[in-house]
């Protein structure tokens, strides 16, 4: 089986430093150095797809632009990436949301993918109008994708939960293909509603046996209901011709970091109702010492930013070899970052996957068997 992998589009901006923000945080100044334009933002989509990367993974919060419509515009930009829509159930209904999507699926020749986000941060629900607390959050997105699930399958629907009802659902037309969900979570009702209804589980970079512990717990649970569910991770990536090369990148992003900034940012990640999120802040611990927590695995992203905050870092046979570790342990599916996205998109298209297609463990999604070109270095060493 091919690995499969994906990038990342910065709707909240972008920059040759890291743009903080997420999980309650506000964006960091360096977002403005790229503002999230549709021009910029197809110049990614646009290397990635010539890359090879399947697909691309837009955020969703205040703190960036709306993923459903950026990613709409960005599909008349691009032929054939598909776009991993990160979306919240509470703030759409599930008929309406399941009509978008079909329509997505029509207009793009099947290009949608969607990342559920039940939501971690209360207070920035609430925001958007939701007072549910986490636990009942995640009981909606349960009966939410019940009633999508079920909807796309061509059904009529009635369901009165304990927080939505819908009453004679049917869409009158059904998507082409059925988009994928992706679901993440690390708490244990998380891992029920993943275990039901998602393709496709996410784990932040958390280190490999901690990643392994989570796929037994939620292969399980899906085995419990009768389903198979694949694996993906989710990392930022720094990789180079050499080691040292990298890891200079790496300590350049890091003398970046303003005491002060990571402090707040700390402060603000403290007060997080996620687990997954409790889990990235004990990987560092705050502080920017040790922060190489596996060979090739460097929590410094999670500093400054919410979320996903550990990075491959490394020559691009290390870089090769850690993806070759995560997959030995069962994840298939790749999704990356790096600043500036544009180039750390090539870094890693000429770089790590043509060593991976040697190791027949990838091939170009558009090219079948054919090795992809020899690598050189995109941007000079």
């Amino acid at each position: 089986m091919s690995l499969t992998f994906h990038w990342f589009l910065p709707t909240n901006g972008d920059s040759r430093h890291v743009v903080g923000g997420g999980h309650g945080t506000p964006v960091t100044a360096a977002g403005g150095d790229r503002p999230p334009s549709i021009s910029y933002l197809t110049q990614i989509a646009r290397a990635a797809e010539d890359l090879g990367f399947v697909g691309a993974l837009t955020p969703t919060g205040a703190w960036c632009e709306d993923a459903w419509l950026t990613t709409a515009m960005l599909s008349q930009q691009t032929e054939r990436l598909k776009f991993l829509v990160a979306f919240r159930p509470g703030f759409v209904s599930p008929t309406l949301a399941a009509q978008m999507a079909s329509t997505y699926q029509r207009q793009t020749g099947g290009r949608l993918l969607l990342n559920v986000v039940t939501g971690g941060e209360s207070r920035e629900q609430r925001a958007y109008g939701d007072f549910l607390d986490k636990d009942a959050r995640y009981a909606r997105t349960g009966e939410f994708l019940e009633i999508v699930r079920g909807l796309w399958a061509g059904e009529t629907v009635d369901l009165a939960g304990e927080h939505l009802q819908v009453q004679d659902a049917r869409l009158a037309r059904l998507p082409d293909p059925v988009p994928e969900v992706y679901f993440g979570g690390s708490s244990p009702v998380a891992g029920e509603i993943a275990a039901r209804h998602s393709d496709v589980y996410l784990t932040w970079g958390e280190p490999p046996a901690q990643v392994a512990e989570k796929i037994a717990r939620i292969r399980g649970l899906a085995e419990k209901e009768g389903r198979t569910v694949r694996f993906g991770i989710r990392l930022h990536v720094i990789t180079r011709d050499t080691s040292e090369q990298a890891w200079a990148e790496a300590d350049r992003l890091l003398q970046g970091f303003d005491p002060a900034t990571v402090r707040s940012v700390q402060e603000g990640l403290a007060r997080s109702e996620s687990e997954g999120q409790r889990r990235m802040l004990a990987l560092h611990g705050g502080s920017s010492g040790s922060l190489e927590i596996h060979p090739n695995l460097w929590a410094g992203i999670g500093l400054v930013r919410g979320g996903a905050g550990t990075a491959l870092v490394g020559s691009h046979d290390e870089v090769a070899d850690r993806v070759e570790e995560y997959h030995r342990i069962g994840i298939d599916e790749f999704v990356l970052s790096g600043y500036p996205h544009l180039e750390e998109a090539y870094w890693f298209g000429e770089g790590v996957l043509p060593r991976l297609h040697a190791r027949g463990l990838w091939a170009h999604p558009h090219r079948g068997a054919a090795a992809p070109a020899a690598p050189h270095v995109p941007f000079g060493s």
